[in-house]
Parts: structure tokens; sequence; C-alpha cells
């Protein structure tokens, strides 16, 4: 699952949105609902977003070149930040201005049942599409919490997916709450009341996928459990500590790593090269993602160790 960025959850995502999207934008047109229009531009844009995350992974696995001896595995990080863009801006900036707008200007709902009948609808579709990226997280999560999951994975895809499923069906429900007392009090104010909260709650999981994804773009390191098993791993067979390590995840799925280590002395050449060999071997074995590493010897000496 980890290798494949959670496709799945990609693909029943865009499925699940795009059907709702036109079933949303349809209920805007008979009803007026501003919650509708704001869900419906939503689902567009989740849509979208779901799109460009494909787009990534296709990218992403393009060989390396001259240019970019690292390969493209960043690709996936960029567009997942684009994704983040497009949710505050289309999501969150849009539902806001247009609940702010129905508060000052009320209007009516004509025909609020059909509404209602297609945010119930919505937000069964959307319980499935949730569901499905419920299980393909926790098949890679570990025993992480899943705000933790989040904040460590270094696999763009399934945070996204996560968090949009997350404020879609939030959003469902603040939009059928909505419409609903618009309907129970007679009081249209209630729709843009219902809007206004969809686009605080976009905005809020667009600024922490924006934040994610930043740190991403700039670079992260191994987590503390893989620094760990790295730092471990190295260490045994001529290799007597680590004296200094940088690590950096250049792609989801590819770590660098660079390390200072300090050998037995009196080891002959070939002796250095296999101690060398053999390190590089161990942390695969533990870290599979650690494909590119290099790994710079130097004599252990105790005494000048404070």
């Amino acid at each position: 699952m980890a290798a494949s960025g959670g496709t799945k959850a990609i693909v029943a995502a865009l499925l699940a949105n795009a059907g709702i999207a036109v079933a949303k934008f349809a209920g805007f047109l008979v009803t007026g609902s501003s919650s509708m229009l704001a869900e419906s531009v939503h689902s567009v844009a989740d849509t979208s977003n779901q799109g460009l995350l494909l787009l990534g992974q296709r990218t992403s696995r393009r060989r390396a070149t001259k240019e970019h001896p690292f390969g493209y595995g960043r690709d996936r990080y960029f567009y997942s930040f684009i994704v983040a863009l497009m949710l505050f801006t289309l999501g969150a900036a849009f539902a806001l201005y247009e609940g702010i707008h129905k508060v000052q200007h009320p209007e009516e709902l004509a025909s609020p049942i059909v509404a209602v009948v297609i945010l119930v609808v919505a937000i069964v579709l959307e319980t499935f599409s949730f569901r499905t990226a419920i299980v393909e997280s926790r098949a890679v999560k570990g025993d992480a919490t899943w705000w933790g999951f989040i904040r460590q994975s270094r696999s763009p895809e399934l945070p996204v997916v996560l968090l949009e499923d997350a404020g879609a069906l939030f959003g469902l429900v603040f939009a059928l709450i909505g419409v609903g007392l618009s309907v129970l009090t007679g009081d249209p104010v209630w729709d843009g009341i219902g809007t206004i909260t969809i686009g605080i709650l976009l905005g809020v999981i667009a600024i922490i996928l924006i934040i994610e994804m930043k740190s991403l773009l700039i670079g992260e390191g191994a987590t503390d459990r893989e620094l760990r098993s790295i730092t471990d791993a190295l260490v045994g067979d001529g290799v007597q500590r680590v004296i200094h390590i940088r690590t950096q995840y250049i792609g989801p799925e590819e770590l660098l790593v660079a390390a200072k280590l300090g050998l037995s002395e009196g080891l002959e050449m070939a002796e250095v090269a296999r101690a060398i060999d053999q390190a590089e071997g161990r942390v695969r074995e533990r870290v599979p993602a650690a494909r590119l590493m290099y790994l710079e010897p130097d004599l252990y000496r105790p005494e000048v160790v404070s």
C-alpha cells in the first residue's frame, strides 16, 4: 500500500466526489441553497484534487535525469501542496464569501426537500469513500495515532484524502443542518450560517495540509524510529560507531542517508569497502526506503571522544 500511495483511496474519492458534485449542482439549481452551492464547489474542488494526486503519482515515476539526478519523487509533494491551496481557495474562500452574502441577503429556499435528499445520499457516498481511506491508511499507519499518522507520514496522498473526506463528510452534515434549520424556523439565514461553517471547516483543513505539504517539500528527515533503526544497523562488522548522520526523504518511498562512520583501526582497504557494503545492506534490510546511501569512513578513536 505504501508503494501505491493509496491509489485505491484516491480513485474511490474521485468517483464519489464526481457523482456527488453533479447531484449537488442539480440540487442548487432547484433550491437556490447557498449551502448546496458551497458543497457543489467543494466537491468539484475535491474531484480535481484527486486528479492532481493521481497526476503526481504518475509524474513522480519518471526516471532520473542529468538535471534531476535524484528523480522526481517530490512531484507527489508538489501536487499535494497544490491540492491544499485549491481546497483553501475554491473550497474555504468561496464558501465563506457565499455564506456571508446569504447571511446579509437571505433568500427563501425552493423545494428544500430536494436538497435534503441529495445531501443524505451524498453523506452515504462520502461515508463509503471515507471508510475506504481509513482502511487503506490503517494498513500503513502502524500503532501511530491518526493525528500522528497525518503529521509523520512521508507519503502525502493518504493524509490528504483522509482530511479531504473528513472535511467533505462534516461539511455535508453542516449543510444538512443549515438547510434543516432554515426549513424548521422559516428563516433562510441558517442556510448562510451553515455555509460559513463549511468555509471555516475547509479553511482549517487546508491550512493543516499546507503546513504539512510545505514541510515535505522543503525536505523532512527519517522518523525517530527509522533513524534509530538506521543508526543501529550501521554499527557492526568493523563499524564501531556513527560519528554523525543526516537523512532526507527525496520522495515518499526514497530516503537519502549520509553518514560518517567510525571504523576500527588497522583495516585494509578491502576490509573498509566490505564494512561499508555490509553496513548498507543492514540498513536496507531494516529500512527499505533507504535506497540512496553515502557513507564516509573515518577512524574510530575512543580516546578523543568526549
